[in-house]
């Protein structure tokens, strides 16, 4: 007989140092989930996917077409795809490891015609207004963005949740329990002092708003980041919520 209340776990693929779960791992943690970080690039080995609830791949600079530079990325989105198509479970990607779902199964992910960076507007679509966990938020808001590449082409069987004006593929969900997100809602203040520190940030922010306009856009971000994290934890808890539920089931 298993368990009435079983315990849950989720499996967080990070890509960076300074790039972790941030508010999604301290929501994690307040519902009683159980996260444990794995490195690929550092060497790590991922633990067996069946003793985990819930898949998180988080953002980097990384691409998903560098396998030959980042090898580790062909192991990646191997467990990405068995997660998916063999065991069923809830996932979640934000930004690289949105693009890394898409790659996983099928899609194409390519350089954007224009970068965002900064807090951006992201509408979502009639469907996911009504479907968790998108139904739990705005139907606009503005995300944190940092991404020069983008899901161009939709693996078979997904479906567009959310865009902005520059992307046409800000989020995505395949099936009912896969979703990929293009914008970082689980950004925090320190998070954005961690990026500001990154020799790229000036650069991309210069590429996008002109120059000397790093330092302006990164206090505008954190001034304005209570009210998108307001938003992300409606997301995220509503995600949770599903794997909450599935265990219920299972129980």
């Amino acid at each position: 007989m298993k368990q009435a209340n079983p315990s849950r776990r989720a499996l967080v693929f990070q890509h960076m140092e300074s790039e972790g779960p941030g508010l999604l791992g301290t929501l994690m943690t307040r519902q009683g989930i159980e996260w444990q970080a794995v490195h690929l690039y550092r060497g790590e080995t991922a633990p067996a996917l069946e003793g985990f609830d819930l898949l998180v791949v988080l953002g980097g600079v990384q691409d998903v077409w560098q396998e030959d530079e980042y090898p580790w990325l062909v192991e990646e989105k191997a467990a990405i795809r068995r997660w998916v198509k063999e065991l069923g479970r809830p996932y979640l990607g934000i930004c690289l490891g949105h693009q890394l779902l898409a790659d996983a199964l099928g899609g194409e992910v390519g350089l954007t015609e224009q970068m965002e960076i900064g807090l951006c507007r992201v509408s979502a679509s009639r469907a996911a207004q009504t479907f968790p966990p998108f139904s739990a938020v705005a139907a606009d808001c503005h995300w944190m963005q940092w991404h020069g590449a983008e899901v161009k082409m939709l693996p078979p069987g997904a479906q567009v949740l959310a865009s902005s004006e520059a992307c046409a593929v800000q989020a995505m969900r395949v099936g009912d329990l896969a979703f990929g997100l293009q914008f970082h809602a689980e950004v925090t203040p320190q998070s954005i002092e961690g990026w500001a520190a990154l020799p790229g940030f000036e650069t991309s922010v210069t590429r996008v708003h002109g120059a000397g306009k790093a330092l302006v856009l990164k206090q505008d971000i954190i001034e304005r980041l209570p009210g998108v994290q307001m938003e992300a934890e409606k997301l995220f808890t509503a995600l949770l919520d599903m794997v909450h539920g599935r265990e219920a089931v299972e129980a």
